[in-house]
């Protein structure tokens, strides 16, 4: 619900602190939320390759995960802070068409219809 229309973006985030790390108790859960595409982000470095490490992992997240969601998307779980990047003044570069809003606005706007 909250990601709709988000599929593929590559997006910058404000990452606070290094918690909201995902832990599993077994490799075979992991590959289950896996399978089941219940990982709704993930953490990428420069080359839109799965981060593993610091700073681009800056929690350590096996698989880069940074977002979890539920089968059918009404609760969704993630690290990052999309509420300190949603408009374009709060990025220290960003593209000219991009005017008022950051493309995490789209987050913000899809709880808003789902919510009604």
């Amino acid at each position: 619900m909250l990601l709709r229309g988000m599929a593929g973006s590559q997006l910058p985030i404000a990452v606070a602190h290094g918690e909201g790390r995902a832990e599993f108790e077994s490799d075979a859960q992991q590959a289950r939320l896996e399978n089941a595409g219940l990982v709704a982000g993930r953490f990428v470095n420069h080359y839109s390759a799965i981060a593993s490490r610091y700073p681009d992992n800056p929690n350590g997240s096996p698989g880069g995960m940074t977002a979890i969601t539920t089968p059918d998307g009404r609760v969704t779980i993630l690290m990052p802070h999309p509420e300190r990047m949603f408009r374009a003044v709060q990025h220290s570069w960003h593209p000219d068409d991009w005017k008022e809003d950051g493309p995490w606005m789209r987050l913000f706007r899809n709880a808003r219809v789902f919510v009604g």
